[in-house]
């Protein structure tokens, strides 16, 4: 094994050596893990790169020994070695017979000659007496001179393996041992030999990615069974016989550590290529049902049972066996656990720059180190730092957590629960499944209700090293979901509560935080003010720190002032805060934040007055963030005239632009915000702020969606109101990147604006963002969203607007799989669409039911409500949907194996899209063509028609249709026979499906690992 000591350095070396080699992504994975085995390994796989200086290095960093170091620099081949290669002998039996070298088929002679060389080699190193030879090759009736053919067998053999073969001579190729002869192949000459050591270490390493990626290896080295095609005594024979057993004893195996890492498509894939070599294997059978609904076929994997069933009675007039039926039965409850591969999430903030004190809290939290550490613990380790508002909670936390990140190698998580915002906490709920987003959990595959995604996120984190801070939070109550359920996790809880359920019921170990010492407050102006300036001032910075309270967040304030107003002196600022003394009335009493209002009022009369009145109306906006146009709209302003107030506000440190153009309050003067325009602001205009707000967000919403999905039927808009700035959105490159940075923030105004009373701004929100969370897998959002929309227009008493937002709340359940209750929202919808007569609105309701039932695998049914969506179309005279809905009954026909059909469909639909330039139109109808010419065995036509539509996809930045149609593009120049074209297809859509997160991306990695090999 390699020092450890030198994994991290060759780490990266390493991968990049193996990405050049053109290993899978399992192997690319598993790097991390480097050995002198690991390095033999990679020397057998073909590699076309020229040799790597850094090669070397990397021999001597893992400590070879010499023989070792050179079987690396040769693993890459250069001249020399590539000649060698040309020469290399390999013969293989896991399916047909065969010997090559240098690439080229060798003539092994006659079926006699032929099944002597397999008997050879299906018993590497052994001797084969010449009675087994004679009884393999002509049974109880050899011919009198057998024991001379057999002679003469060996000869033309040992001619035919090449003569001029080095270092040993032909004779050695198949040696003469007592009474027989023994074949004498390297491990890497002979596919049983490879086959058998990579199964052997496989089996025999730690549970792991490393172990799955070894068994696959050693799967890929299959073609068929063993000696497929070779005489049957010979197929029969004992030690063909254990190799098949061996080889299904491995895939067992590899299908359970697969399962477990959610490697379900590449399960399917070697169990699919077992499968018809062991048609009667229950176990091979039971595991492949799993892996086909771990990957989403489920009534594949049920098709299966009943196949395999009929098999047993008719072959062997037996039922299934009891593993058989239960895996049967889970399927049918759905209670197959899907694990996707451990990512490791990097949630950490930014560390607090000029961190200064906290010493003994700093101690104290490094003595829980080794205890959260240790595996053998009994509950996770649970860390609450309470304290005032302002007094460096969160710095300490984050300054810590960076501190240790690397003793916690699955990652960090990190969520600001925003316990004490007025726009209330974050849900439990929403914080999880955050959490789960982090780590990859595909939103299909989200579970519905707090308490089961809260199992699932503990079970995600069970086994693992991971740092879980969740800052500001209310209380214990809001924690708890968030806790993890096993050891090795460590959990830094940050609040203003003292959280004493937490620690007395989950053991948490309480870290009190108080004010800075004088001179740790000292301390931290220097760090800011520089130290020169502190000496020249003792006094005044005494009186600076006493009437801060030795707060943090106010000791920061009143340095940012210090430090842009240089020409002011310390003493001043002194006499400013004493003047302005007064408190928070929501931290009166003996909390030491009482004086905070006196650092604030300050800072706040030291602001022009329209900088004044904008940070007033700041503390209405329900968001954590925002930008110059919605604080423009907020003040009834100009952007241009808004944007040097908000740089005023952020020199004085009363907002801070966290990202460039997007600026956010810290809570506490968030509230301070909203209690001064609660005071000073008319009512008239605390109602017209928030209104101006909601348009804002609407217009803008409207005009992004109108860049995502250009051919919408729109609705009638709520006119903005005078001053409401709409923020320009010129193409879809800027429609997804303003969705997605404004993605939490339209979440909260659409509850503002269901809880405060503006029905129609709800609903029509939840119009405006439907084809972005649709299209980014936020369905869960989606669905919340919607469920308000259709609470806002019941309330409004629009019986369109309810048919409408049914049919939206129907097609976010459908996306979350809960397909009952979205047909009861389909339904209702096209009653309502009916009784108004709303014909469009049942043709847009059908199409959205023929999707669904596409998506459960009910394709006679998916046709029907697209062909009653066609027929609407037309007979409303709508040419957009006609033109969809062509295409929607293509692709269903294809579906359903009518490929001549969908072609016809198509065809019409692809002259109507065009002319109406409907491009997102025309580019999914192109894949739909492909589609159906690749099932026909067009496969040139196919890859036409492929490639013309992932250059529309790309073009509209549509990124989940561009990685289906490269995967297609995949298949069709696989079944062209072109693999180098298909693995470069495919390679491309594993990464789109990677970074969107969606489940195909498991069907991809399988089609890239059968082409291993």
């Amino acid at each position: 094994m390699a020092p450890q000591n030198a994994e991290a350095t060759v780490g990266s070396l390493l991968r990049r050596y193996r990405l050049a080699a053109g290993l899978s992504q399992q192997e690319l994975a598993t790097g991390a893990a480097v050995s002198v085995r690991t390095i033999r390994d990679i020397e057998h796989e073909r590699v076309d790169t020229p040799r790597a200086p850094s090669l070397r290095r990397l021999a001597e960093a893992l400590g070879l020994a010499a023989p070792d170091r050179e079987r690396l620099l040769a693993a890459v081949p250069g001249p020399r070695a590539e000649a060698a290669a040309d020469r290399h002998l390999r013969a293989e039996v896991l399916g047909p017979l065969s010997v090559r070298t240098g690439g080229s088929a060798v003539d092994l002679g006659p079926a006699p000659q032929r099944d002597l060389l397999a008997l050879l080699a299906i018993q590497p190193g052994r001797v084969v007496s010449r009675d087994e030879i004679v009884d393999v090759l002509w049974g109880d009736q050899p011919p009198k001179t057998c024991l001379s053919m057999v002679q003469t067998y060996v000869g033309r053999l040992r001619v035919r393996l090449d003569p001029d073969r080095e270092p040993r001579s032909p004779g050695k190729v198949i040696r003469l041992a007592g009474d027989g002869y023994t074949l004498d192949l390297a491990a890497d000459e002979l596919d049983l030999a490879r086959f058998s050591d990579l199964a052997e270490r496989g089996t025999a390493e730690p549970y792991s990615a490393a172990a799955v990626d070894l068994l696959d290896r050693a799967l890929r080295c299959w073609r068929g069974p063993v000696l497929a095609g070779a005489s049957p005594r010979l197929r029969s024979h004992p030690a063909a016989v254990a190799a098949a057993r061996q080889r299904v004893r491995v895939a067992l195996a590899y299908a359970d550590l697969a399962a477990d890492l959610g490697l379900h498509a590449a399960a399917v894939a070697r169990l699919q290529e077992l499968a018809p070599d062991e048609p009667l294997h229950e176990g091979v059978a039971a595991k492949l049902m799993v892996a086909l609904a771990g990957s989403g076929e489920r009534a594949a994997a049920l098709s299966l049972f009943t196949e395999v069933s009929r098999r047993l009675a008719d072959d062997l007039g037996v039922e299934p066996s009891a593993e058989l039926r239960d895996t049967h039965l889970r399927i049918l409850r759905q209670e197959q656990v899907v694990r996707p591969a451990a990512p490791r999430p990097r949630q950490l903030p930014a560390a607090v720059p000029g961190f200064t004190g906290r010493t003994s809290h700093l101690e104290r939290l490094d003595a829980l180190l080794p205890v959260a550490r240790s595996p053998q613990g009994t509950a996770v380790m649970i860390t609450a730092i309470d304290g005032t508002a302002g007094v460096g909670k969160t710095a300490l936390a984050v300054h810590w957590a960076h501190r240790v990140a690397d003793r916690f190698p699955d990652g960090q998580l990190y969520v600001n629960l925003r316990g004490f915002d007025p726009a209330g906490p974050v849900p439990p709920d929403e914080a999880v499944r955050g959490f789960l987003d982090a780590l990859h959990v595909p939103a299909q595959r989200m579970p519905v209700g707090l308490d089961a995604q809260a199992a699932l996120y503990r079970s995600l984190l069970a086994g693992r090293r991971m740092l879980v801070v969740l800052d500001n939070a209310r209380d214990a109550d809001q924690v708890r979901p968030l806790l993890p359920g096993s050891p090795g996790c460590l959990v830094i809880v940050t609040s203003r509560d003292q959280l004493a359920g937490l620690v007395a019921a989950e053991g948490a170990h309480p870290v009190p935080l108080d004010l800075l010492g004088p001179a740790e407050a000292g301390n931290l102006l220097a760090g800011r003010l520089g130290a020169d300036r502190i000496a020249a001032e003792p006094a005044a910075v005494a009186a600076i720190v006493e009437a801060c309270a030795r707060l943090p967040l106010a000791l920061v304030i009143v340095a940012a002032r210090a430090a842009t107003c240089p020409g002011i002196s310390l003493a001043r600022l002194a006499e400013e805060l004493r003047e302005a003394r007064g408190g928070l009335d929501a931290f009166s009493g003996t909390d030491p934040a009482t004086d905070v209002r006196a650092v604030f009022s300050w800072s706040y009369r030291a602001l022009s007055e329209a900088t004044a009145r904008l940070f007033r109306l700041l503390g209405l906006h329900p968001g954590a963030d925002l930008t110059a146009s919605a604080a423009a709209s907020l003040a009834g302003m100009p952007v241009r005239q808004v944007r040097p107030l908000l740089a005023e506000l952020v020199r004085a440190r009363l907002l801070a632009e966290q990202a460039p153009g997007r600026f956010a309050f810290h809570d506490l003067l968030r509230a301070y915000a909203a209690e001064l325009s609660a005071e000073t602001d008319p009512d008239a205009e605390r109602q017209a702020a928030p209104h101006r707000l909601l348009d804002h967000y609407l217009h803008t919403a409207y005009a992004a969606d109108a860049q995502l999905n250009p051919h919408r039927d729109q609705i009638t808009r709520t006119p903005a109101r005078p001053s409401v700035t709409i923020e320009e959105v010129g193409d879809q490159g800027q429609a997804l990147a303003w969705f997605g940075a404004e993605h939490a923030t339209l979440l909260a105004i659409v509850e503002c604006a269901a809880s405060d009373g503006y029905d129609t701004h709800t609903w029509q929100m939840a119009w405006a963002m439907t084809t972005y969370l649709d299209r980014q897998g936020h369905w869960h959002d989606w669905l919340g969203v919607q469920d308000l929309a259709l609470r806002a227009a019941r309330r409004l008493g629009n019986r369109s607007d309810e048919a409408d937002a049914h049919r939206g709340v129907a097609r976010a359940y459908a996306r979350v799989g809960r397909f009952v209750d979205a047909h009861v929202h389909y339904w209702r919808a096209l009653d309502l669409f009916g009784e108004i007569g709303d014909r469009l609105g049942e043709a847009n309701t059908h199409r959205n039911l023929a999707f669904m039932c596409g998506t459960q695998g009910h394709r006679r049914d998916a046709l029907y409500h697209a062909r009653k969506a066609l027929d609407l179309y037309r007979a409303g005279g709508h040419r957009v949907g006609e033109a969809n809905a062509l295409n929607n009954v293509g692709w269903y026909h294809a579906q359903n194996g009518e490929f001549r059909e969908a072609l016809e469909y198509c065809a019409k639909a692809l002259a109507l899209l065009q002319e109406i330039d409907h491009r997102p139109g025309v580019a999914a109808t192109l894949d739909s063509i492909g589609y159906a010419h690749h099932h026909l065995g067009n496969q040139c036509a196919a890859v036409g028609s492929f490639q013309r539509a992932l250059e529309m996809f790309r073009a509209a930045g549509d990124r989940s249709h561009e990685a289906g149609t490269l995967t297609r593009l995949g298949d069709a120049h696989h079944a062209a026979g072109k693999l180098e074209q298909a693995r470069n297809a495919w390679r491309q859509a594993l990464v789109l499906l990677e970074e969107l997160d969606l489940p195909e991306a498991d069907e991809v990695r399988g089609k890239l690992a059968g082409l291993v090999g």
